[in-house]
């Protein structure tokens, strides 16, 4: 009974983890269109410096409060999870100027294959049956969502892609970490790092001239608290409960979120194979999560 009571416990935790991980995709997701747009007014790396100083700014309280878990260990890894996140934001923010905001979405969502595969590396153990359906389905959801009618990527859509790489690693790293850290900590690090690395570009590469209007100053509020701060600090602490694969299976919703937003905010309409594609991601995740569920049910002997 009692090992029966803590398989449900963990169920319960990571049904709750899962959820949260979603509820931080569709805020990303919601993202991609207002970023677009903040952006033709302030160039990628002020934005980015700008949004994640706010960011940090937020997070101090919470650092404060766990100041007793603060060691030079824990803020090494913050701010190294922080490289892999300024190289992920840093070509997405570029690739945004240069394609759709629901094209960078579908791209972005291909590190749900990265993670499986660095998992698969270091663990020596390959997905389940079931698992590597839901990754197939979401990749083969993806490839309908982000491919063109001539099969082919555009110039914005291949700096997207390198964002892919970055996120996924981070992904990965999170799951690695959280378990042993203090997710303000952590979170804090990160963000830390990617501002001062964005001050750093902003500084040293030619800039296009910076535009400080109403709508720019939406963009970074909006996307420094509840798409930064506390999403990171919500992805850092759940990921405690959760694994990286079901993390990235999450996270590939994200350009459903991203094409749902982009058609209400700025009008832009999924072709019937973007929605077959979407339909597949959404199947894909569901089923990883259906299997996932019954793993951790299952009390172990």
């Amino acid at each position: 009974m009692k090992v029966i009571l803590i398989g449900v416990n963990r169920l319960n935790k990571r049904r709750f983890a899962n959820l949260s991980l979603l509820a931080v995709t569709a805020v990303w997701g919601a993202t991609f269109i207002v970023v677009k747009q903040a952006t033709e007014d302030l160039p990628p790396y002020p934005f980015l410096a700008i949004r994640f100083a706010i960011a940090f700014l937020t997070l101090l309280p919470f650092v404060w409060g766990k100041r007793r878990h603060l060691s030079l260990k824990a803020v090494g890894k913050g701010l190294g999870l922080g490289c892999f996140l300024f190289g992920g934001y840093a070509a997405q923010t570029i690739g945004l100027q240069s394609t759709t905001a629901s094209n960078a979405g579908f791209i972005t969502g291909l590190s749900v294959v990265i993670v499986p595969l660095l998992v698969s590396i270091t663990t020596r153990k390959f997905p389940s049956p079931t698992l590597l359906l839901g990754i197939l389905s979401a990749v083969a959801g993806l490839a309908l969502l982000s491919l063109g009618d001539d099969l082919s990527l555009n110039s914005g859509d291949f700096i997207v892609l390198i964002c892919t790489f970055f996120f996924a690693l981070h992904i990965f790293l999170v799951g690695r970490y959280a378990p042993t850290e203090s997710a303000a900590i952590l979170a804090a690090g990160q963000i830390l790092a990617v501002s001062l690395l964005s001050t750093i570009f902003s500084l040293i590469l030619p800039q296009p001239s910076s535009h400080f209007t109403p709508y720019a100053w939406f963009g970074i509020l909006l996307t420094a608290i509840p798409a930064t701060s506390l999403a990171f600090y919500i992805q850092t602490k759940m990921q405690q409960f959760t694994t990286p694969t079901q993390t990235a299976l999450i996270c590939s919703a994200e350009p459903v979120f991203s094409a749902l937003f982009a058609f209400l905010l700025a009008g832009e309409i999924l072709p019937l194979r973007g929605l077959a594609g979407a339909m597949l991601v959404l199947f894909g995740m569901l089923i990883a999560e259906f299997k996932g569920s019954k793993e951790i049910a299952k009390p172990s002997k």
